[in-house]
This record gives C-alpha cells, sequence and structure tokens, in this order.
C-alpha cells in the first residue's frame, strides 16, 4: 500500500523550507547565483532534457552554447527560470551542475539541476529504513544526501554473502569457504540506475525479494507482495556517442521483473516509480522553477511550462502526462466549487505508475502552471531521418509501434505527439521567446 501520508508531509515540508528560502534571498545572493536582478515580468519556465538534446555523451550539441548565451544576459544572469530535468542519477546535483557550467559555459547551480531520484527527499516514510541500493557511482553518497538513514550497497551485501554472486568464475570465493558476516534484515530496494555487473545486481535483488530482506533464510514465493521496490529512471534507451541508442535503465528493469516473474509466477511490484515521464518528477521540477521565479522577482505566477527532449517516450510523453495532470486539477477545482467544495480527486484518470507512487498528494489549492507544452528535438533519441510523426494520434512513430515505455504505464499513442517538433535545443528557445512575446537578445 502506498504511503500517501507520509508523502503528503514531505512535499509540504520540502515546499515550506524552500519558500523559507526564498524569502531570506538578498540582492547579493541573486547575483551571485547568476539570475537578472531587473527582468521584465515573464509567466513561463523551460525544462531541458539533457543527454540527447545538450549532449551527447561528453559532447556538446553545438546548438547549445549558443542557445544558453541567449538564455542570460550579458553579466551572465538568466532571463527566465531554466531546469535541468534529467534521468540520470549516477551522481550528486552538485556534480552535475559543475558538468553543465562546463560545457554550456554558463554558470549552473546545483538548484537548477533534477536528477531522477531527486523526489525521493519526498518519500520521507522510508528515510529510516534499512535500504539496499542499486545502481554505479556514490550511490551511498547520493542515498544519504536524499536523506536515507541506514543504507547498504551491493557491494557491502556480496562482502556480508560471499557465496551469493557466482556468475562470474573469477569472483567466487577461492579454496575455503569464507564466513558469511550477515547483515541486518533490508526494508526496502532502491534501484537508482543501471548498474555495471548486472548479473551481480540482478541476482542479489532477487535474493533480497524472496528472502523478504532476510538473507539466512530460504527463497520463499509465499511471502508476496516483497518488500518495497522504489525504482528511478525507466529509460529504456538513451542517446550517448554511439550511432544508435544504448540501454538504458529502464532495460534492466525489464531484466528484473521478468526474472521475478519467471521465478515466482508473480508480478513484481513498485512501491514507486521516479523520474520521467512520471508526473511526480514534472511537480517538482515546477516547484524549482517556481523558487527561481521568485528569486528572479516575478510576481505573477508561471502559466506555461516548456520542455524540451529528444525522447517521446520519456521528455514527450512525461511533458504530455504532465499536461493531462494539470488539466484534471483545473477541471477538479471548477467541479469543487460547483459542489460547494466536494472533493474530486484531479488525478484519478492516472494510474498510480504513472504519478510516480503519488496518487492524491499534491494540494490543488497551488499556482499550478496552466499547461505544459512538449517540444521535441532531433539531436538524440529521435530523428526525422529514421522516423516520422504520424499525423494521425491513432497510430504512433515507428519506433515507438512497440512500446518502448515501462510495464505499468498505460500506452497512450497521442502522449508521444509532441506540441511542436523542431531541430535542436536551440531553435526549440527561439521558439518559446517567439511564442511568449520576449525579445531573444
Amino acid at each position: 500500500m502506498l504511503r500517501f501520508w507520509t508523502f503528503r508531509a514531505g512535499w509540504r515540508l520540502l515546499k515550506s523550507n524552500w519558500d523559507g528560502a526564498a524569502k531570506l534571498l538578498n540582492t547579493s545572493s541573486l547575483t551571485s547565483r547568476g539570475y537578472s536582478q531587473l527582468p521584465p515580468q515573464g509567466s513561463f519556465g523551460l525544462l531541458f532534457d539533457i543527454d540527447g538534446v545538450l549532449v551527447r555523451g561528453k559532447t556538446p550539441i553545438p546548438a547549445a552554447k549558443q542557445c544558453f548565451r541567449n538564455l542570460v544576459d550579458s553579466t551572465g544572469r538568466y532571463k527566465v527560470p531554466v531546469v535541468f530535468v534529467t534521468n540520470a542519477g549516477n551522481c550528486m546535483r552538485q556534480t552535475k551542475a559543475e558538468h553543465l557550467s562546463h560545457l554550456l559555459d554558463v554558470e549552473v547551480s546545483p538548484d537548477q539541476v533534477m536528477l531522477s531520484h531527486s523526489p525521493l527527499r519526498m518519500f520521507t516514510h522510508f528515510h529510516k529504513m534499512r535500504v539496499l541500493v542499486s545502481g554505479q557511482g556514490p550511490v551511498e553518497e547520493v542515498a544519504h544526501n536524499l536523506g536515507f538513514q541506514d543504507v547498504v550497497t551491493i557491494e557491502k551485501l556480496r562482502e556480508a554473502y560471499p557465496l551469493l554472486d557466482v556468475v562470474d568464475h573469477n569472483r567466487r570465493p577461492k579454496d575455503s569457504i569464507p564466513p558469511t558476516k550477515g547483515l541486518r534484515p533490508i526494508d526496502a530496494v532502491i534501484l537508482f540506475g543501471e548498474p555495471i555487473r548486472w548479473e551481480t545486481n540482478l541476482q542479489l535483488i532477487v535474493d533480497v525479494l524472496l528472502t523478504h530482506g532476510k538473507l539466512s533464510k530460504n527463497w520463499s514465493s509465499m511471502q508476496y507482495p516483497h518488500i518495497p521496490v522504489l525504482a528511478c529512471n525507466m529509460d529504456l534507451l538513451w542517446m550517448a556517442e554511439a550511432k544508435n541508442p544504448r540501454f538504458g535503465h529502464g532495460m534492466f528493469l525489464v531484466c528484473l521483473e521478468n526474472i521475478y516473474k519467471k521465478v515466482t509466477g508473480h508480478e513484481l511490484k513498485y512501491e514507486a516509480l521516479i523520474g520521467k515521464p512520471s508526473v511526480v518528477t514534472y511537480n517538482y521540477a515546477e516547484l524549482l522553477v517556481r523558487q527561481q521565479a521568485e528569486s528572479l522577482g516575478w510576481t505573477t505566477p508561471v502559466k506555461t511550462l516548456y520542455a524540451i527532449g529528444d525522447n517521446p517516450m520519456a521528455d514527450i510523453y512525461g511533458a504530455n502526462l504532465y499536461n493531462h495532470y494539470l488539466q484534471a486539477v483545473r477541471r477538479s477545482k471548477a467541479q469543487n466549487q460547483a459542489t460547494s467544495g466536494v472533493d474530486s480527486q484531479a488525478g484519478q484518470t492516472m494510474t498510480s505508475a504513472e504519478l510516480g507512487g503519488a496518487s492524491g498528494v499534491y494540494s490543488t489549492e497551488e499556482d499550478l502552471p496552466e499547461k505544459c507544452s512538449s517540444i521535441l528535438v532531433c539531436t538524440g533519441v529521435y530523428s526525422r531521418d529514421q522516423q516520422e510523426l504520424p499525423s494521425d494520434t491513432s497510430h504512433t512513430m515507428t519506433e515507438q509501434r512497440i512500446f518502448h515505455g515501462h510495464r505499468d504505464f498505460r500506452f497512450d499513442p497521442s502522449l508521444t505527439q509532441p506540441s511542436f517538433v523542431v531541430q535542436d535545443v536551440k531553435d526549440a528557445v527561439e521558439l518559446v521567446f517567439q511564442l511568449e512575446g520576449w525579445p531573444l537578445q
């Protein structure tokens, strides 16, 4: 069962902390953060994907630098709220911000960076649990930074139970059998991103699930459902320097789901699916945009978000799904007013997975944007040379006729249809400023 009440508490606590921080900002802090002090009043914000939009692997896309030169003034201060929303999650926000600053030749603050796991800050119910984390990079540091207090890595699990990881013969115990150290039971599993040794992580995660977190016990499929699993980043594919897309964490999830079902006959269940295209990700990004708008001195609410991405099944689907959510909130408010405050659920037409495991946790009295427009660029997963967008939304792109989204998301072909298609990120930004009637120079 989803812990809605604890998630709501975490969301409100996080928002109140940010609201308080925004009120303490002064002129010098605005300057140091790189935001323009005297901009014209605006009512929109920009959400940028990174891989395939700004970079491919470690190589910047040429249009990106010019694009960001247009987004800052002569002193390097941002003209509008900008948030980088990526499904990557193998590093800290500070590290990603420094990397983007170097690539784009503009200052990027950690407050502008949202990684796939960032919304886990709001899942406070799990923060005191003993959690197993899977991924690569500084996953233990990332988990602690998000608020988790008792963290176990796959490597620590291998060391405590040296007989579990035996696919690679070179990693098997040599000569004598080492003793098992043992660990206290695991309460939940957090999947941050694709690991390096898939066979090791798949084996040990299944061991944890089938022993209900007690690895000294025998496998049992009778204890079902299993302990909670929270997964970040559902991208099946992503674009690096190679000509063709590479496997993403979504592919690892497919493997885990099918192994678990093959062994137990049951479906693997998720407590939460976080990262694009889930609604919780865009709710969190909108909060960052609103914080930046306040720092810019804007007094009017942000009415429109423009989400720029290269992946129809993650970026475009997610932005359009969030737009559906915003429209549902507006309808819910109108219905509540018409029925003298009788509550109606804004997200009732969406599955819990699509909401990110956060159904009904958002307060509809917030000044949410009126809409979220999706802009597809052709420099990453999607390419005009390889596929065309059909005019009939009952069909979808050639690549997407085989559903590339997550198992727990319903496939609505219309959600993969972008509001706009442009060649690259520079064209996307120019389009947004034209639509908003803002001078770009």
